[in-house]
């Protein structure tokens, strides 16, 4: 497994956010994530939100900075992508 990173760069809640993918397993992904104290609560379907402040954490825990292209391409890869149309409409 790879878990793969993109940089901060969508603003919410005063912050900048990255999103924490795996190219492989959700499993994998919730491991790697609740190892490093990422609360479940930044789940969001396919990918963990997580702020600019844990970037650099997270890239030295082992996960690859990629570029948005790079994290969608794995994410369709591996048939974890969640497209616009099943996610909630609140979302």
């Amino acid at each position: 497994m790879t878990v793969l990173i993109d940089l901060p760069r969508w603003p919410a809640h005063d912050t900048l956010w990255s999103h924490l993918v795996s190219d492989s397993s959700l499993v994998e992904l919730h491991a790697f994530a609740e190892s490093l104290g990422i609360p479940r609560r930044g789940f969001d379907l396919d990918h963990y939100d997580v702020p600019a402040s844990r970037y650099d954490e997270l890239v030295a825990a082992g996960a690859r900075p990629a570029t948005m292209r790079e994290i969608v391409v794995a994410l369709r890869s591996s048939g974890l992508r969640v497209i616009a149309k099943d996610r909630p409409q609140h979302r």
